[in-house]
């Protein structure tokens, strides 16, 4: 038996192969997960495993290379060293009916993991490794990347509140690059936001459209910005419904309230009129970022922070035109 010690885990991808692998499993592979265990032995030869650079091939599945925290590898990732961790998870490859994986024809589950960068830090006591994320949440950002559902939602809503217990004095700063998505999940993001004490930076970065464009209007006040080349867009929510008529009838009185709530709302980050907020938002409204802050979406448009030296940042200035000038008269004959 080896020391017992926590590890970290990430997954290693080929530089040369596609990132979305296929991952296909044994068919009664258990629930696993991992947690602190004792450190493995020696990598053992194993048969049915071929391992190669960054990965390990194993009866037609890639499995993840496991690596300790000091970046050892352990056992080239096969599966005779994951039946020696502790198992808490089930694993990505159930094919109930809500699941967003896919079957093929044989039966087998199939999902594309996403890449997600790992940071790795030299402190007095070895090696730290975060996911980016993580590394980015001790710098009090958070990143509201993609379609705002249920799942986005709760967690922000967590690093929101985690960020909040740590201090509720420090600005959080929102990064926004969303289309939008459901109202109910980012009214859950707005709420929370107006229902913690710490001052909120947001920032707009690439787009905020539909639900991103009210979280980046929620900010506090004087501390809503956007990069020179994004793109903000407004309108009003959208839906369907079926059923009997009594029941479309109740959800298109719920659609309604929700439309009032939400002219509501950027009435009063934006300081505009129901009626100017009415008129704007009957249909798609898109806006560069300085006519998002004229309209009052936003406070600043900036090109890079402060740089050192200087105690402002560089803002973009509105442009301004000037009539050219009357051409010289022609000189007499």
């Amino acid at each position: 038996m080896g020391q017992r010690r926590g590890f970290s885990l990430f997954i290693r991808t080929p530089i040369n192969e596609d990132p979305t692998h296929r991952l296909t499993p044994p068919s009664s592979a258990p629930p696993i997960s991992f947690s602190e265990v004792d450190e493995p032995a020696a990598p053992a030869k194993h048969a049915g495993c071929c391992s190669s650079g960054n990965q390990a091939w194993m009866h037609g599945g890639m499995w993840p290379r496991v690596l300790l925290r000091d970046g050892r590898a352990a056992a080239g990732g096969c599966r005779a060293l994951l039946s020696r961790f502790a198992v808490r998870f089930s694993p990505p490859w159930s094919t109930g009916s809500d699941s967003p994986l896919r079957s093929n024809l044989h039966g087998t589950a199939t999902r594309a993991f996403p890449l997600i960068p790992i940071v790795v830090e030299q402190t007095g006591r070895g090696e730290r490794a975060y996911d980016i994320y993580s590394r980015l949440l001790r710098e009090r950002i958070v990143c509201v990347m993609g379609p705002i559902d249920d799942s986005v939602a709760s967690l922000v809503i967590a690093q929101l509140l985690f960020l909040q217990s740590e201090s509720n004095k420090k600005p959080i700063h929102m990064y926004i690059n969303s289309p939008g998505g459901v109202v109910t999940a980012g009214l859950a993001i707005y709420d929370t936001m107006q229902y913690i004490l710490n001052p909120i930076c947001t920032w707009c970065v690439g787009q905020a459209a539909s639900m991103g464009s009210l979280l980046l209007a929620a900010g506090s006040p004087g501390m809503r910005h956007s990069l020179p080349n994004s793109r903000i867009m407004i309108h009003q929510p959208s839906g369907g419904a079926r059923g009997q008529a009594t029941d479309i009838a109740i959800q298109a009185e719920e659609i309604m309230k929700l439309k009032r709530q939400l002219y509501n709302i950027y009435a009063k980050h934006t300081k505009q009129s129901l009626q100017v907020i009415e008129s704007a938002m009957e249909r798609d409204r898109y806006m560069s970022p300085m006519e998002a802050q004229e309209f009052g979406i936003l406070d600043k448009v900036l090109v890079h922070p402060p740089q050192d030296g200087e105690d402002e940042p560089e803002l973009v200035q509105k442009e301004t035109t000037t009539a050219p000038a009357d051409p010289p008269a022609p000189a007499g004959t």
